[in-house]
């Protein structure tokens, strides 16, 4: 297949970029957090109106948390019957009342564009509308080879499996890639490629008590706060930047008021690796935990008790061939262009963990920005802040190089 002209293509892509930036302005518009399944939906009806007009027909499919909204996947008939998918999400971190909290809007400012989920991953979903539109303005016949499939999450900031699986279900046996549209990077001509991602587990640690009226009565209570303050550490201490493996307490409750021995509380954290090994090794030093606590009554010694658990879990995404082959072409079609890419492994959960165990995936081919989950602005010049930004300057370069590589690929797969 003969390559597309890349002054073409950047010539499309520039003669699109305002109206691809349009859809992107309505889509920051919408508030679509992963609990609010109404601006999800409205969100997925309006991506899927943007893509129409390019020949795409939407399936809706629902999540299986009720709180969430449907996945969507947008699917383009090709010559060939080979599938290139091409992977984005719908939901963001942010509730809609941290939005109004924040003022948390789209705003162009200091050469950026801010706004909640502009970079993870509504401008990944814009990049994937241009790039089509694009090819198809200056490259038909490559328009035209492939099927094409927009296969957006409803609620990927929780990452369940069900999206994945009905991704494979419907286009696993023909699928050739999976090119995942979270942010990328860009410096100097010098774009970063996601090829590994950690794995997650979750887990939870319980300290049963005994009440006891804090004053007349303490000696009898059994403070389980105090005995989970002293498992903190411990987990924390499981942190090892030499295995890539890092330990977070995330959430604590615990206690009812403060006249009372509190007698219950909890945490729950997570852990993160790239080695399974590592990571089952820390799991089970989190199952270690459980038993008999520290703390005992002055009364009669009665003891608390801590009971540990794993809760749930992402798998890593480890480096593999496959994933190797497809940097390898994206290489080839970078020094095609006069840039080049260097991959990275990165600690963040995507769709590509559950997606490489099937088939050849690639990350981080989105636009270029930062501080994503973050809605706070200051100008504070002691605690200055910024919210999620988008970089626009990146968005030609990644499309270009995105759709180089598609050409490569059209190649290496006959």
């Amino acid at each position: 297949m003969t390559h597309p002209d890349p002054d073409l293509l950047r010539a499309a892509l520039t003669h699109e970029l305002p109206t691809a930036l349009a859809h992107l302005r309505e889509w920051v518009g919408i508030n679509s957090h992963t609990h609010h399944r109404e601006g999800v939906n409205a969100l997925g009806h309006a991506t899927a109106e943007a893509f129409a007009p390019l020949g795409f027909t939407a399936e809706y499919v629902p999540c299986v948390d009720a709180r969430c909204g449907q996945h969507l996947f947008l699917r383009r008939p090709g010559r060939d019957r080979k599938s290139l998918l091409c992977v984005t999400h719908l939901d963001t971190v942010f509730p809609s009342a941290e939005e109004a909290r924040e003022n948390f809007r789209w705003r162009e400012a200091e050469g950026r564009i801010y706004g909640p989920g502009v970079v993870d991953i509504k401008g990944g979903t814009a990049l994937i509308w241009l790039q089509l539109r694009a090819l198809q303005a200056a490259s038909s016949a490559l328009f035209e080879h492939y099927e094409w499939v927009v296969a957006c999450n409803s609620a990927e900031e929780t990452l369940g499996d069900d999206f994945a699986e009905a991704t494979l279900a419907r286009f696993g046996d023909h699928a050739i890639a999976a090119l995942v549209y979270e942010s990328g990077t860009l410096q100097k001509n010098k774009f970063n490629l996601v090829v590994a991602r950690k794995g997650r587990s979750q887990f939870r640690v319980t300290t049963a008590g005994r009440g006891a009226h804090a004053g007349s009565c303490h000696a009898d209570g059994v403070n389980a706060i105090a005995e989970l303050a002293g498992l903190i550490p411990q987990i924390e201490a499981l942190t090892d930047p030499a295995r890539g493996l890092t330990a977070n307490v995330g959430l604590i409750r615990g206690g009812e008021a403060l006249n009372r021995v509190p007698h219950f509380a909890e945490l729950e954290g997570e852990l993160r690796a790239f080695d399974p090994a590592a990571l089952i090794a820390a799991e089970n030093a989190v199952l270690e935990l459980e038993g008999p606590g520290q703390i005992a009554a002055a009364a009669d010694g009665f003891r608390c008790q801590v009971k540990a658990e794993i809760t749930g879990g992402t798998p890593a995404w480890p480096e593999n061939a496959k994933t190797q082959l497809l940097f390898e072409i994206y290489t080839r079609a970078a020094a095609k262009l006069g840039v080049t890419v260097q991959a990275e492994s990165r600690g963040g959960l995507s769709d590509g963990n559950l997606l490489a165990k099937h088939l050849p995936t690639l990350d981080g081919l989105g636009p270029a920005g930062g501080n994503a989950h973050a809605s706070e602005w200051s100008d504070n010049p002691v605690a200055r802040k910024r919210p999620e930004y988008l970089d626009p300057a990146s968005i030609l370069p990644k499309a270009l190089l995105n759709l180089a590589a598609i050409a490569e690929l059209a190649e290496a797969n006959g």
